[in-house]
């Protein structure tokens, strides 16, 4: 929900591959505050962030601009003033644990790169809510909650253990697949298709018929099966 790369992937997923996204299992990912990060440590986990430059800043705003053009897409880019993860992907899992979690990842990236909303917000995460038909205390003290806390920390740690260093981020198997120029590759990979980025490979000339020669399966191009 942090990146506008991470939005456009689930634009570009539920336009495309609406029955493959319900079928997937999403972890939240975010860069944890100064408690979550000493239950991280403690529990023998890290996570990967790398702080931007000026230039990438800048890189990210015109490549976004570009992407969303693409698409036909409108973004209003919010502003971040002193930001805690916790409070929205803590509040994810409050959501999922009503059976509303997949809507509350539609109504959350909707508030934050359409609607330009602050979703560290306590307030915003109550007004999303009242859209799910939850309490709105709930989601809105999700952050305070110890138990979601724990989950908190114990999926930043599985993704360390998987390598995760950046967001969109999908892992199928043992394939890793990093950006959303990448979502075409894994749902390939999911679905056992060919990859679309894959060059074809040489082509095996037509066998001669020649008489006499016994008839039967000659198999196909490129091995045997």
């Amino acid at each position: 929900m942090r990146s506008p790369y991470s939005w456009l992937a689930y634009r570009d997923l539920m336009e495309h591959h609406a029955e493959l996204a319900s079928r997937l299992e999403w972890r939240p990912f975010f860069e944890p505050d100064e408690q979550s990060a000493k239950a991280l440590a403690e529990a023998g986990g890290g996570f990967s962030y790398v702080a931007m430059s000026r230039e990438k800043h800048l890189y990210i705003l015109q490549d976004v601009r570009r992407l969303t053009r693409e698409r036909g897409l409108e973004i209003t880019w919010p502003v971040d003033r002193d930001p805690c993860w916790e409070v929205p992907h803590l509040a994810y899992l409050a959501a999922d644990d009503q059976g509303c979690g997949a809507r509350f990842v539609e109504l959350a990236h909707r508030a934050r790169w359409e609607e330009g909303r602050d979703i560290c917000d306590r307030t915003v995460m109550g007004e999303l809510a009242e859209e799910l038909g939850l309490a709105p205390g709930r989601l809105a003290r999700a952050a305070d909650d110890p138990r979601l806390r724990a989950r908190g920390v114990a999926a930043l740690l599985a993704m360390d253990r998987d390598g995760v260093f950046g967001v969109p981020f999908f892992v199928h198997r043992r394939e890793k697949f990093w950006g959303v120029d990448r979502l075409a590759a894994f749902v390939a990979a999911v679905n056992g298709t060919p990859r679309p980025d894959a060059a074809p490979g040489p082509q095996a000339p037509e066998p001669a018929a020649t008489a006499g020669e016994r008839g039967g399966d000659n198999g196909h191009a490129g091995g045997c099966g």
